[in-house]
């Protein structure tokens, strides 16, 4: 039986919304006016590769059980009480009501998880509630817009852990993990990306020690994303070879247009990319291009540069290429850069070890109490700017979720901290708790540490 998920809030907050872009249908009716929906409404839910059942409810109004308003709201307790996870949604346009405080306590005392989505902030209108949210005690707020899909990744990453571990579930004596995200049973998903005829699928042949792939030297023989199961030294990985990505305006054929999109989503759904180069062709702004979209969507990443036998001067050309991934990619600063020949497997047993490695930095949690010590010591070495002769004070530092590592930092006037100082502080965290080569996100609060 697949993993419930309830959506909740008060009426008019854009829940049926949700509801038809999770199911793919527009199945529940959406209107301005409050109260459209009556009934519990369920539907196969689906976001990228996961899936679920989704319950949209009539808003939580507070009002007599005996009118029609109040079975609707009895309708959402229902569903709160059968539901495994909740998506608790309230409007950042129209900031947080009375109305969401009250039902916020009600979500808190059935000790479920909960997603809050602070819906309808796109664009600064938005921004105040967004910020409101995180006074309902429900954890950091997504910045969410179901009617313009907004939000999607960082909704797939906080239901994945749920859904997944539904799926698979354990023993009922086996300790599980506090993490579930990184427990060994779980494949590794790992996605081999690049332009195309770059080397993936003899890449991934080799891996495997078998022909799965068809290879040669016509480019785009891979049409779709191929997902392979796999085995490294007892570790499960889900490996996808995944048609090569191009520039816009060289991919023209539908199909091939089809292929490509199915390489992007692989890479939503990968956790480690391995972005493959060709040595012999220079390095192309594609390339960049390819890496740049790993990291807006807080994957891993490994950089190989195949067909690396035949470069004559390699540490001349190492050099140069490592330099100017640096300086074109500075927010991945340290990514992982192997170089092998997959036609002849050289250099091909450095790609696992640094996958791995790579992996588990991405999964990194830092306790609190290092983090608020690590920032005093940050704060005393180059203390933040003083803007209008009023310095900015960062009172609070504490890691909202790994994969990868995110952090909500409290300071009183986030608007006017520079970008400078904020890519002081990503830099420091990179080298004082070794998160070399994985993206780094902060995230900037307003008001004092709320959890004192």
């Amino acid at each position: 039986m697949s993993l419930t998920i309830a959506i909740i809030g008060r009426p008019n907050v854009g829940k049926s919304t949700l509801f038809n872009r999770l199911v793919g249908k527009q199945l529940a009716l959406v209107d301005d006016r409050p109260g459209v929906t009556r009934d519990r409404r369920e539907g196969a839910g689906k976001l990228f590769d996961l899936e679920f059942t989704i319950v949209d409810t009539a808003g939580l109004d507070d009002v007599d059980d005996k009118s029609l308003e109040g079975r609707m709201r009895k309708q959402s307790e229902i569903a709160i009480n059968e539901a495994e996870v909740i998506l608790f949604v309230v409007d950042a346009r129209a900031g947080i009501m009375p109305m969401d405080k009250y039902f916020a306590d009600l979500v808190r005392r059935q000790s479920k998880p909960v997603l809050l989505l602070a819906n309808k902030a796109e664009g600064k209108a938005g921004e105040s509630g967004l910020y409101e949210a995180w006074s309902l005690g429900l954890g950091d707020p997504i910045q969410f817009s179901a009617a313009h899909g907004i939000g999607l990744d960082e909704l797939y990453e906080g239901l994945k852990e749920h859904v997944e571990g539904h799926t698979d579930e354990p023993d009922e004596f086996e300790d599980i993990d506090e993490d579930e995200e990184d427990h060994p049973d779980k494949p590794l998903r790992l996605a081999i990306i690049g332009q195309p005829n770059a080397g993936k699928s003899t890449l991934i042949n080799k891996l495997i020690g078998e022909d799965r792939l068809l290879t040669g030297p016509e480019a785009g023989i891979t049409r779709d994303a191929i997902a392979i199961d796999w085995v490294y030294k007892d570790r499960k990985i889900a490996l996808w070879d995944t048609a090569g990505i191009r520039k816009k305006a060289r991919v023209r054929d539908k199909l091939e247009k089809l292929s490509v999109a199915d390489g992007l989503r692989a890479v939503k759904f990968a956790e480690v990319v391995v972005l493959l180069i060709d040595a012999t062709v220079p390095l192309e702004r594609q390339d960049l291009n390819i890496a740049d979209l790993v990291v807006r969507e807080g994957r891993a990443l490994v950089i190989v540069i195949n067909k690396w036998d035949l470069i004559k001067d390699k540490p001349a050309e190492l050099k140069e290429l490592q330099l100017e991934v640096d300086r074109l990619l500075p927010q991945m600063a340290g990514v992982p850069m192997i170089t092998m020949s997959a036609e002849s497997g050289k250099g091909i047993g450095r790609l696992m070890p640094a996958v791995l490695d790579i992996y588990t930095t991405w999964n990194t949690r830092i306790t609190t109490s290092q983090l608020n010590k690590w920032l005093a010591f940050q704060v005393d070495q180059h203390p933040p700017p003083a803007p209008g002769g009023r310095r900015i004070k960062l009172r609070y530092i504490t890691q909202t979720r790994p994969r990868p590592p995110t952090f909500a930092l409290f300071c009183s006037r986030p608007d006017d901290l520079p970008e400078s100082y904020k890519r002081y502080l990503v830099n420091g965290m990179r080298v004082d708790f070794k998160l070399k080569g994985v993206p780094i996100r902060i995230h900037l609060r307003g008001g004092k540490n709320p959890y004192v």
